[in-house]
């Protein structure tokens, strides 16, 4: 089964083919130039990888939450793609994508991923590995200030995110002790999309382009074109 993937949820932007077990992706950090750099990204990984969309199963794109701008690109480039081959679209949270790459890099089985959501807030999740290695999301994804984020019953969490480089001391403090290590900088990468999109397109739940719709948390306001990604 082979799965394309995108994400352009913060500063960086990424393309992925998840071809069986194998990964091939192509990422770059470029705040505010993502419609810039995305379509040509696509077209140089499906080269590099010498497949055409027409041998591509379905799709995946990271639906958010994260930047309003972002969020909204990597939909509408997924429904341009969708249309045009008629493909199954997995949306996969970027917060649950965030997670998986902490499984990927890090070992991590349990991870408290916090994005910058501006606005003295952020976009928080409580991530947990299954069996199969994949991150699963067993509460809801939150928006809120960062010293009122849901405190885990245990301990040994790993925190990923932007928002734990925005608002690391509100939330270490909040955890008392509950986290391992902290991984500030991590970006979400396509590959570990459409790690996530493949379990979703084998269940059956690939949805159609009407419903490959980006997630917010909360509704979108005017950004400072300096903070959009």
């Amino acid at each position: 089964m082979k799965i394309l993937a995108i994400d352009t949820t913060e500063t960086a932007c990424s393309a992925a083919l998840l071809d069986g077990d194998e990964t091939l992706e192509h990422f770059k950090l470029t705040p505010r130039r993502h419609t810039e750099y995305l379509l040509p990204m696509l077209d140089a990984l499906l080269a590099e990888a010498q497949t055409s969309l027409t041998e591509v199963d379905g799709l995946g794109f990271a639906k958010g939450p994260g930047s309003f701008t972002g969020v909204r690109i990597a939909s509408a480039a997924i429904q341009g793609i969708a249309v045009a081959v008629d493909l199954p679209i997995a949306p996969v949270s970027s917060l649950l994508a965030l997670a998986q790459g902490a499984a990927r890099r890090y070992q991590a089985d349990h991870a408290l991923v916090a994005l910058d959501a501006r606005m003295q807030e952020v976009y928080w999740a409580a991530c947990e590995q299954d069996c199969n290695g994949l991150m699963q999301l067993p509460g809801e994804e939150v928006v809120c200030r960062p010293d009122d984020i849901p405190i885990p019953a245990s301990g040994g969490w790993h925190g990923i995110g932007s928002g734990w480089g925005q608002y690391g001391k509100i939330l270490q403090s909040r955890l008392d002790g509950a986290l391992q290590k902290i991984h500030p900088d991590e970006q979400i990468h396509a590959q570990d999309v459409a790690r996530l999109a493949k379990q979703v397109l084998l269940a059956g739940q690939g949805v159609s382009v009407e419903h490959a719709l980006p997630v917010y948390l909360r509704h979108p306001v005017a950004e400072n074109p300096s903070q959009s990604s």
